[in-house]
C-alpha cells in the first residue's frame, strides 16, 4: 500500500464519534502511514479516546496464580510445554496469596485485578479455588475482577459470574490464518468459542492480540475487526517479547512508531471500547510509551506473567505528566 496519504485523520475521527464505522481500507491505511504522519494520527485517535473516556486511565494488575506446567505449545509463551525459558514454575497459589494480591493491586492504584493461571482449561476444583478467593475479595474491596483461566465450560463460566467475577480474558492473539504458525495444540476457533461462552454466561469479554508474531498488516486489521465482531469490552494490545527459550525467540521487536499505528488503528476500529496497552509496552514502545495513551485508555501496572514491567511510580508519573488521571475505581 502507498504511504503518501496525509488524509484528514481528524475529520475521520470526528465522523466516527458521530457514529460512522471505519472501513477496512481506512483502517489498513493507518498502518501504512509514513512515520512523519503518526502525530496527526495519534491526535485524531485521541479525539475518539477523549470523547468516550476523557483523561481517565484505567490501571490493571495481574497475579500469576499458576506458573508454567502448561500442556499447550504456544510459541510466544514462556510457560508452554515447548518453552526452555528459565521461569518459576509452581502450582496454584493459596487463596490467601490471591487475596493478598488484591490488596497489592489497591496499593498500586489499580481498579481491575486480573487472576491468571496457566494451562489449557481449569478443573472444577480449580474453579472452586478461584471462586473462594473472589468471594472474599469482593467482600473486602471494590476492585473489578477479571479471570483468565483458559477454556471454560458453560457451568464454570456461570460459577465465576455467581462468585462476582466481572470480566473474562481470553485473547484471540493472532489472525486465524497465522494461528498454525504459533500453536498446534488448539486452534483459533477454540479461542473464539471461549470468548463466546464467557459472554453468554454474563461475563464481560476481554479479548485482544499479541502483535509482532509474523502477522501482516492486513491480518492485524482483520483481527481488529474480528474483535469488534465479538464485541469485546476490553481489548489488550500486547507486543511480543521474544523470550529466549521460546520458539519465537528470534522475532524482532516491533518499532515504537509501528506500535503507535497499531494502537491508533485499534481505537479507530473499536472506538467505544477499553483499549489496553499490555505486555511488551516497555520493550517495544520504549520512550514513546506516553504517546500510546493518546489512543489507549488503560495499561497494566507492575509485572506481567513472567516478564517484568516498570515500577508503579513510573506509570503514575507518566500519567501525571500527560495531564491524565488514574481511574482508581473501575466498577
Amino acid at each position: 500500500m502507498e504511504t503518501t496519504s496525509l488524509r484528514n485523520w481528524k475529520a475521520l475521527a470526528q465522523s466516527i464519534i458521530k457514529g460512522k464505522e471505519i472501513t477496512y481500507n481506512e483502517a489498513l491505511q493507518l498502518l501504512y502511514v509514513p512515520d512523519e504522519e503518526v502525530l496527526e494520527v495519534m491526535n485524531a485517535a485521541y479525539l475518539i479516546r477523549h470523547h468516550h473516556y476523557g483523561k481517565k486511565v484505567k490501571l490493571n494488575m495481574i497475579i500469576n496464580t499458576k506458573s508454567g506446567l502448561c500442556p499447550e505449545d504456544c510459541g510466544y509463551c514462556s510457560q508452554s510445554i515447548v518453552s526452555e525459558a528459565p521461569i518459576d514454575k509452581y502450582a496454584w497459589l493459596t487463596k490467601e496469596k490471591i487475596i493478598e494480591g488484591a490488596f497489592e493491586a489497591q496499593k498500586r492504584k489499580a481498579g481491575t485485578y486480573c487472576i491468571v493461571a496457566s494451562g489449557r482449561r481449569p478443573t472444577d476444583k480449580e474453579v472452586a479455588h478461584v471462586v473462594g478467593a473472589v468471594k472474599e475479595i469482593r467482600q473486602k474491596t471494590d476492585l473489578k475482577i477479571c479471570a483468565c483461566l483458559g477454556f471454560l465450560t458453560d457451568d464454570q463460566a456461570h460459577e465465576l459470574v455467581e462468585a462476582g467475577v466481572h470480566r473474562y480474558n481470553h485473547n484471540l492473539n493472532t489472525h486465524a490464518d497465522n494461528y498454525d504458525n504459533i500453536c498446534s495444540t488448539h486452534g483459533y476457533e477454540d479461542r473464539v468459542d471461549t470468548v463466546t461462552t464467557s459472554k453468554k454466561a454474563g461475563l464481560s469479554p476481554c479479548s485482544g492480540a499479541i502483535f509482532g508474531m509474523g502477522e501482516t498488516n492486513e491480518q492485524a486489521v482483520e483481527l481488529a475487526f474480528q474483535i469488534k465482531k465479538l464485541d469485546a469490552d476490553s481489548i489488550p494490545c500486547n507486543f511480543l517479547v521474544a523470550v529466549p527459550g521460546t520458539p519465537l525467540e528470534d522475532k524482532k521487536t516491533l518499532k515504537p512508531m509501528q506500535c503507535l499505528k497499531l494502537l491508533a488503528m485499534m481505537r479507530f476500529v473499536n472506538p467505544t471500547k477499553e483499549i489496553r496497552i499490555s505486555g511488551g509496552r516497555e520493550v517495544n514502545l520504549r520512550s514513546l510509551q506516553p504517546l500510546g495513551l493518546f489512543a489507549a485508555n488503560s495499561i497494566f501496572v507492575g509485572d506481567y506473567l513472567t516478564t517484568q514491567g516498570q515500577e508503579p511510580t513510573a506509570d503514575w508519573g507518566l500519567i501525571e505528566d500527560l495531564g491524565f488521571e488514574i481511574e482508581e475505581c473501575a466498577l
